[in-house]
């Protein structure tokens, strides 16, 4: 897998023709977005940080080089490796797109599964 394979991207954003399957990995469903207009295949809330390191980052940049250490360690737990495991399984049959709804785009769970699956591989 290559980090052209998975993609990273806002749900507010407009689908795109090669974003091939595209999944919500967020623990909350974004505002503002219905479900039935989302476009999305899958939404793996079991893979999002938990409530407790969600609500620690609180999307903030100085943070987040913890947070991405912290967010890893949980990634190891059994039901987050399910749904890692799932991750790859999608990513291994195409294009995949992970889906966030945080309005920074280089600082959120996105960007550290993203790296986390290219690194595995």
């Amino acid at each position: 897998m290559s980090r052209q394979t998975i993609a990273i991207k806002r749900i507010y954003d407009e689908p795109g023709p090669n974003d091939g399957k595209r999944v919500l990995v967020d623990r909350l469903w974004p505002r503002g977005v219905k479900k039935e207009n989302a476009a999305i295949d899958l939404w793996l809330k079991e893979i999002a940080p938990s409530n407790e390191l969600r609500k620690w980052f609180q999307h903030d940049p100085a943070k987040f080089a913890e947070f991405r250490q912290r967010y890893e360690a949980e990634l190891h737990l059994p039901e987050q490796q399910a749904a890692l495991e799932k991750l790859h399984q999608i990513a291994e049959q195409g294009s995949l797109t992970l889906l966030f709804a945080a309005k920074d785009s280089e600082h959120n769970n996105a960007c550290v599964l993203r790296d986390v699956l290219v690194r595995a591989d």
